[in-house]
C-alpha cells in the first residue's frame, strides 16, 4: 500500500507541511502569535513553559519541543524568545540539531527591541520558510514510512470492545508492512502490565515495559501517599460504565494489536526504528498525544467512547468511537464509527480495512475534523515544581 507524503532532508517523511512558529517561553507568546496571525500558512505551536524550571523539567521540555519540530510533518520552524528565560537560544538549537537538520531560526524580543520589531523580523523569516515549504511536493512512498500514534481518551466499554479492537487490527497491518506504531498512557496500563511484559520482542524489552508501569504507580502515587485509583477511572469513565482501572487498562491495550513490542522509550525520546513501541508517559490525553507526536508519529489515532474533541498542532488526530450515540451526537468531531462491530452488521476485519483506507486518505491530505475545527492543543508534562 502507498501514501503520498513529503520527503524531508533528514530522511523522514511527513503527511503535512507545517512551518512552525513557537514561543521559546510563555512570556514571548504575544509576539509569536502576532507573527502567525500576520503570516499566512504558518502554524502556532503553544509553549507554556521555558522558564522557572528545574533541570529535570528543563530537559523534558527540550526533549519534547525538539521532537515536535523534528517531526516529519514540519518543514521548518521559527522560535521566538524573550531573552532572559531559563531555556536559551543555544539550548533550543542544539537540542533540535541533535534530532534534525531542517531549517530552524531563533529571534528574541529583548534583542530585537520590542514586539513590533520582533514581529517584523519574524514575519520575514516565516514568509521565507513558507515559500521554501511550498516548493515541496507530495511523492508516492510506501506505507511503511507511516508512524501511527495510538491514543484513547474519554473511554467507555465500547472503547475496548469495539474501536480499540478495530484499531488493533490496523496496528497489526502496519507493523506487518514494516511500519511503526506506538502507545503510551503508562498509568492506564496498570493492571495489564503482565500482558504487556509477555509481548516484549525480548524478555528484556518486556521487563522494561513492566517495570515502567509498576514504577509509575509506586513512585508517582504510593510514595506520595496518593492512590491512582482515586482519580482513575475518571468520573466520565465511570459514568460510561467502566468500573475499575484494570478494566480500563485491559480495554486500552487492545489498540496496540497483537504484535511484539520492539522497545520501551521515555517521554520525549525520538523513535528511530521500525516496529511497535511503548512510551513511558503520563495518561493525560493532551500530554499523551504530544508525547506520540514528539516521538515521531505523523498521524494519531484517538479512540473515544464518551467523546473528546482535542487535536494537535503538528499531526492530524483521527477521532474514532465504538459508541454509535456518541458518533451521532459528536458528529462535528468524530471521524469514524466502529459500532457496527457491536451490532453485528460488520466484522472487525471489514471495519479495520475501512479505517485503514480512511487513514491513507488523511495521509494524502484529507483533513480530519480536529484540523477543520482548529483543535491544536499542546502541553508538556512537568514532573517537578517551578522554582
Amino acid at each position: 500500500m502507498k501514501i503520498n507524503a513529503y520527503k524531508r532532508m533528514d530522511g523522514r517523511v511527513g503527511i503535512r507541511n507545517h512551518v512552525v512558529v513557537m514561543p521559546g517561553v510563555l512570556c514571548a507568546e504575544v509576539a509569536a502569535k502576532k507573527i502567525v496571525q500576520e503570516t499566512e500558512g504558518t502554524t502556532f505551536l503553544y509553549n507554556q513553559v521555558g522558564c522557572g524550571q528545574n533541570q529535570k523539567d528543563k530537559r523534558t521540555t527540550l526533549d519534547v519541543l525538539s521532537g515536535m519540530i523534528a517531526n516529519g510533518n514540519v518543514y521548518g520552524a521559527l522560535i521566538v524568545g524573550l531573552g532572559c528565560e531559563t531555556i536559551q537560544k543555544e539550548e533550543y538549537l542544539e537540542a533540535i540539531k541533535k534530532k534534525t537538520g531542517k531549517p530552524v531560526y531563533y529571534i528574541s524580543i529583548q534583542e530585537e527591541g520590542g514586539i513590533a520589531n520582533t514581529v517584523k523580523a519574524g514575519k520575514a523569516i516565516a514568509e521565507k520558510l513558507r515559500q521554501e515549504a511550498d516548493k515541496c511536493r507530495r511523492e508516492e512512498v510506501d506505507i511503511s514510512e507511516l508512524f501511527l500514534g495510538l491514543e484513547c481518551g474519554g473511554s467507555d466499554p465500547t472503547s475496548g470492545l469495539s474501536c480499540n479492537t478495530v484499531l488493533g487490527k490496523v496496528t497489526d497491518y502496519l507493523i506487518d508492512a514494516n511500519g511503526t506504531a506506538a502507545m503510551s498512557e503508562t498509568a492506564e496500563a496498570i493492571g495489564a502490565e503482565h500482558i504487556l511484559r509477555e509481548r516484549g520482542r525480548t524478555p528484556e524489552i518486556g521487563q522494561q515495559i513492566y517495570d515502567a508501569i509498576v514504577k509509575w504507580e509506586r513512585d508517582r502515587y504510593e510514595e506520595s501517599g496518593e492512590d491512582i485509583r482515586a482519580g482513575n477511572p475518571s468520573p466520565g469513565n465511570i459514568a460510561g460504565g467502566i468500573t475499575t482501572l484494570s478494566e480500563k487498562s485491559l480495554g486500552c491495550i487492545h489498540k496496540s494489536g497483537s504484535r511484539p513490542f520492539d522497545g520501551c522509550y521515555e517521554y520525549g525520546e525520538l523513535i528511530e526504528g521500525k516496529g511497535l513501541y511503548f512510551i513511558n508517559a503520563a495518561a493525560f490525553d493532551v500530554v499523551n498525544t504530544v508525547a506520540l507526536v514528539a516521538s515521531g508519529a505523523q498521524l494519531v489515532a484517538f479512540t473515544t467512547g464518551r467523546g473528546n474533541p482535542i487535536g494537535n498542532p503538528i499531526a492530524p488526530v483521527v477521532k474514532i468511537t465504538g459508541n454509535h450515540e456518541a458518533a451521532i451526537r459528536f458528529a462535528d468531531f468524530i471521524d469514524l464509527d466502529t459500532s457496527e462491530s457491536l451490532s453485528g452488521k460488520k466484522s472487525f476485519d471489514e471495519l479495520s480495512r475501512e479505517m485503514l483506507e480512511y487513514m491513507v486518505r488523511v495521509c494524502n491530505g484529507e483533513p480530519v475534523k480536529a484540523e477543520i475545527n482548529g483543535a491544536c492543543e499542546m502541553a508538556v508534562n512537568q514532573i517537578n515544581s517551578y522554582s
